[in-house]
């Protein structure tokens, strides 16, 4: 086409900047002392982070009440995404990050400059292409959500720490995100990576996380 280009690498580098930074945080963060502080850093560094909340202890109790109550996979699967959704309520509530259901609202928050905290039920409760199993926890939920905003980086904040030079592959074999991560993290393409809170904290307060 007359007058095209190739972008730059500077164009590539400015378009992962301005794109949305997913970053997860892991249920079993709850009853981390430090949660508190991660949030305010979070709702300081405001766009283009979109947080995304594990189940934790909600998802928990669905796991221990599908043996006892005959429940199917996939009542389970919709039961853990709204312990997903009410997760992110209540973080919402201890740091007033402001939440959103949809790209549409992500995108008016991020315009405002603020982070956005997502609830996830609108867009994932009806997803064709989210098996209704246990196979599939947050983890993928995140990097699925990171493939269809497009973001341009997935962070994974985690209790357990991941071994150096080691990728998704790794970490699902670890026990670390759950077996399908690996193929929802290839299919977003974007650079992924797994930090304790007390990284993700001095990341984020040496303005490293999102480089």
């Amino acid at each position: 086409m007359p007058g095209s280009r190739a972008p730059r690498p500077s164009d590539a580098a400015a378009s992962r900047a301005a794109a949305p930074h997913i970053v997860k945080l892991g249920g079993s963060l709850l009853a981390a002392p430090s949660l508190p502080a991660l949030l305010a850093t979070l709702a300081r560094r405001g766009a283009p982070l979109v947080l995304v909340a594990g189940g934790g202890p909600l998802a928990d109790t669905v796991r221990d009440l599908q043996p006892r109550l005959g429940l199917s996979d996939a009542v389970c699967h919709r039961m853990a995404i709204l312990a997903m959704e009410q997760t992110a309520l209540a973080l919402a509530d201890l740091s007033g990050l402001p939440t959103a259901a949809d790209p549409a609202g992500i995108a008016r928050l991020h315009a405002s400059g603020h982070a956005a905290l997502w609830l996830p039920a609108a867009m994932t409760l009806e997803a064709s292409d989210l098996p209704e199993s246990w196979d599939i926890t947050s983890d993928s939920i995140a990097a699925w959500l990171a493939a269809r905003l497009k973001a341009g980086r997935l962070t994974l904040v985690k209790s357990a720490p991941a071994a150096a030079r080691t990728g998704p592959a790794d970490w699902a074999t670890a026990g670390l995100v759950d077996p399908l991560f690996p193929r929802y993290a290839t299919a977003f393409g974007g650079p992924v990576e797994l930090l304790t809170l007390e990284a993700a904290g001095a990341a984020l307060t040496d303005g490293s996380l999102a480089a």
